[in-house]
């Protein structure tokens, strides 16, 4: 019988970015725990999206998903520059895996964010390492963006919903303007 002395805390950003890192986890024989933590993630009805289609990965994939349902989405309010709210958000997502893996003695922590060519890797690294010390317990970097496309295949395949935006109120924003200008632009196309 494993403790979690032997297993990695594996933060769960969604089910279909966690589709390669647990695919890759497994493959490796790497005993882990998922999760998830994303108290960012705007409105409601997508933060449940996210929760249930993450839930609905660690059924496929057995595994234990861990699930921490703190949510304050207001504070991202506050955060609308790109550089201070993903720094913000790393830091109280990863704060709070490194903390529970402590307290409760995984050997080491990881992400799913990891797998995203849109994430800021260098600010995970820094911000993972920093709860490291902190914590005392060591962060698991592993470079899983060549992979990226391949595990947003095997969602589609698996059923999983695939969000269109990162998850905090100013990149839902951001996606909503993106989508306007994009039909402004091929409705002057059209029209000449």
């Amino acid at each position: 019988m494993s403790t979690n002395k032997d297993k990695l805390l594996l933060h769960v950003c969604c089910g279909p970015c966690a589709v390669y890192p647990t695919k890759f986890l497994q493959e490796q024989k790497i005993q882990f725990d998922g999760f998830f933590h994303n108290p960012n993630i705007h409105p409601a009805s997508e933060y449940s999206k996210r929760l249930e289609n993450a839930k609905k990965l660690a059924d496929i994939r057995d595994f234990n998903l861990i699930v921490d349902e703190e949510y304050f989405e207001d504070l991202w309010l506050e955060y609308v520059d790109v550089p201070t709210r993903c720094k913000k958000c790393y830091t109280i997502r990863f704060e709070k895996a490194f903390k529970y893996a402590s307290n409760n003695q995984y050997k080491g922590v990881t992400t799913s964010l990891l797998v995203s060519p849109y994430q800021q890797h260098e600010l995970i690294i820094k911000i993972a390492n920093s709860f490291s010390k902190q914590y005392n317990i060591p962060f698991v970097y592993y470079d899983f963006r060549p992979h990226f496309r391949e595990g947003q295949a095997e969602a589609k395949e698996l059923g999983l919903y695939r969000q269109k935006y990162c998850g905090c109120l100013s990149s839902f924003e951001d996606k909503l303007t993106f989508d306007i200008n994009k039909e402004l632009r091929k409705e002057e196309k059209a029209n000449g």
